[in-house]
């Protein structure tokens, strides 16, 4: 047996014995220079800012999108937009914001978070979490090219057939949308496979499953759930595409089809999409929360099971979207039934916050301001949406504004309000220096503020019969002064984001240095520089409690963590391998290299996708041929690459 592959035991080192252990280690892990090794490079701390950044700027898109609705609705009768340019306004934005900001904004902190609080170096399968990250930038390229020639998707984000069909709307919108879909569904399965991988495979020995903090949770149910609902839809919209392009029947009536298939195959997507988008969320501010109560969550257990639950009932409620399409009113008491019951974990949840803050000794700072908010919406929130769990109530409301506001409290106050939240947290970790205080509890105040103004009179918009997707509104309606009000309040709201940029923007220069863990908190990724070294750990940390840096001060006599001494891997890329359920170790994995493969599949299949759409085969054919080649290239064997079973430490 060859050194390569002969098995050993990792020594059991104190780094601050071995000042020689930082600099192998830098050079083994260390992204090349230049251009080149930014394209290369599969460094899950870039991949996960990559995320943040670009979700953030498809945000900003979403926001212009929304700011030139809002103008158009402002006033009764305006004429900014005409009826096509409003719906293809209408359904980007929807789509931005849904699909392009709301899940890859969190796959951002997960990327980053996930190898430094389970005590790994790397992400299961570097080059995948590569793929996915380019292929998500990909697919949101993809259908915004369509924008300046005029070929945007133009049905709504929810793109009903048969409105969608051939026969009513024969231009290439559509067929922009199913691609692009398709393409965007590409990265998201495969980053929920890496994911739940890495949570099985790369915690630190001694992080057993009841041990990992609550965002783990939250991203591993949407994960695992996302493996379920985003084939559904996949299927969905390339059915669509084959109904366009080769006249199929899947959803024509005339030939036999089915349209309310589509919506059956949709929503089978897109309610649990709705809590992959919100479940991460909620594990941001389950662990951001007690650090400012100065005291562990309380309920934790509760609090981990209450997020698989939500997400298993989740698969159940998918008709709670289709009271109004004229189904058995005995299956619409089943999902009515199972649409009032989630609203239980969500319950203990609320709960769990309320009683953290509640028994502990709160600290006013500003990722506390955001997660308190977060509170407060996620409870208007799940009220507006307990409502139309009531099949009479939801007839009268479905397509009305009153859904507009649910929506908009789910994704904006919900998801926003977490993620800011997050960065006023882990921007000291993402950059080793603070944000600005100050500027931050006005950035607060000003956002809560105006995310309340736009978005609460909604509701008594949708109560008085204002409808969704309506491009204009005569004045005899009486909807004028509320929807001045509404968009008066998101011109206040999008202030806030601006000053949020403004002090990401002047903190990166000359923002006060963080340290190690500015915070105190008690969770492993604060026991590292700020920011990480490329390599993360010096030594793999070995966990024994579910707190490891506040283990003195909650005088828990069993839990003795070491942090600054474990199993030395420094033989190449290694990371080490536990036990899906104890965490025990079993194995060295070697990790992959920076590798071109990932950015070439991706322009492969983009190459692909843009043939189907332009019929252009021999462009098609290209395509595959391409991403062939680049799969064998990614696969291709490599001098100590690959994960070797060996003998773990005693």
């Amino acid at each position: 047996m060859d050194a390569d592959t002969a098995p050993r035991s990792p020594r059991i080192v104190r780094p601050a014995d071995d000042p020689a252990i930082a600099p192998r280690l830098q050079a083994l892990w260390e992204t090349g220079p230049g251009l080149w090794g930014w394209l290369c490079s599969v460094d899950h701390k870039a991949i996960g800012l990559r995320y943040l950044v670009t979700s953030f700027l498809f945000l900003l898109a979403g926001g212009l999108e929304a700011a030139v609705i809002r103008w158009q609705l402002a006033q009764p009768g305006q004429r900014l937009l005409t009826p096509e340019q409003y719906n293809q306004l209408f359904t980007m934005h929807g789509v931005t914001m849904i699909f392009l900001y709301a899940l890859p904004v969190l796959s951002g902190f997960s990327n980053f978070l996930w190898p430094l609080i389970l005590g790994s170096r790397d992400m299961a399968f570097p080059r995948l979490n590569a793929f996915s990250y380019w292929v998500f930038l990909a697919s949101g390229i993809y259908l915004y090219a369509s924008f300046p020639l005029g070929r945007a998707p133009d049905a709504g984000w929810f793109n009903y057939t048969p409105y969608t069909g051939h026969e009513f709307n024969p231009g290439i919108n559509i067929d922009v949308y199913a691609l692009g879909m398709v393409l965007l569904g590409v990265s998201t399965t495969v980053g929920a496979v890496n994911f739940i991988v890495s949570l099985l495979r790369t915690r630190a020995p001694g992080m057993s499953i009841n041990r990992v903090p609550i965002l783990v949770w939250g991203t591993l149910t949407a994960s695992v759930g996302n493996l379920f609902a985003v084939p559904a839809v996949s299927l969905a919209f390339f059915m669509l595409w084959m109904d366009r392009q080769f006249h199929s029947h899947f959803f024509d009536v005339a030939g036999g089809g089915q349209p309310l298939l589509w919506q059956h195959l949709f929503w089978m997507f897109g309610h649990p999409w709705v809590y992959a988008i919100v479940l991460p969320a909620m594990g941001i501010v389950s662990d951001g929360l007690p650090t400012f109560c100065r005291r562990p969550l309380v309920g934790y257990t509760p609090v981990a099971l209450a997020t698989v639950t939500t997400m298993v009932l989740g698969f159940g409620v998918w008709v709670h979207h289709m009271f109004a399409t004229g189904l058995p009113p005995v299956s619409l008491s089943f999902f009515s039934a199972a649409s009032f019951a989630i609203v239980i974990p969500s319950a203990v949840a609320v709960f769990s916050w309320l009683a953290t803050i509640w028994t502990g000794r709160p600290v006013f700072r500003t990722p506390f301001l955001f997660f308190a908010g977060f509170v407060v919406l996620f409870v208007i929130g799940g009220l507006s949406g307990f409502m139309t769990a009531s099949v009479p109530v939801d007839r009268q409301l479905t397509d009305t504004y009153f859904v507009v506001a649910h929506l908009h409290y789910v994704i904006i106050g919900i998801n926003v309000f977490a993620v800011v939240g997050g960065i006023y947290y882990w921007f000291p970790k993402f950059t080793g220096r603070l944000l600005d205080e100050r500027l931050g509890r006005w950035n607060f105040w000003i956002m809560f503020v105006g995310f309340n103004l736009a978005f609460f009179p909604m509701h008594v918009l949708g109560l008085l019969g204002m409808p969704r997707r309506i491009w204009t509104y005569s004045a005899d309606m009486g909807w004028g002064p509320l929807n001045l009000l509404v968009s008066v309040g998101s011109v206040v709201f999008a202030l806030g984001v601006a000053m949020l940029l403004a002090n990401v923007a002047l903190s990166l220069r000359r923002g006060a240095l963080a340290g190690d863990n500015p915070w105190d908190a008690p969770t492993l990724e604060w026991s590292v520089p700020s920011p990480p070294p490329p390599y993360n750990f010096l030594v793999i940390p070995l966990i024994a409690s579910r707190h490891p840096l506040w283990e003195a001060r909650l005088d828990d006599r069993r839990a003795r963590s070491r942090l600054d001494a474990g199993p030395l891997l420094d033989h190449g890329r290694e990371t080490l391998g536990t036990t899906a359920l104890d965490a025990e170790p079993d194995v060295i994995l070697r990790m992959p290299g920076d590798s071109p493969a990932p950015l070439l599949l991706t322009l492969s299949l983009v190459g692909l996708f843009t043939g189907l759409l332009v019929h252009a085969w021999w462009v098609a054919g290209v395509g595959g041929a391409a991403a062939a080649l680049a799969m064998l290239l990614w696969l291709w064997p490599e001098r100590k690459l690959g994960q070797v079973r060996e003998a773990a430490y005693a």
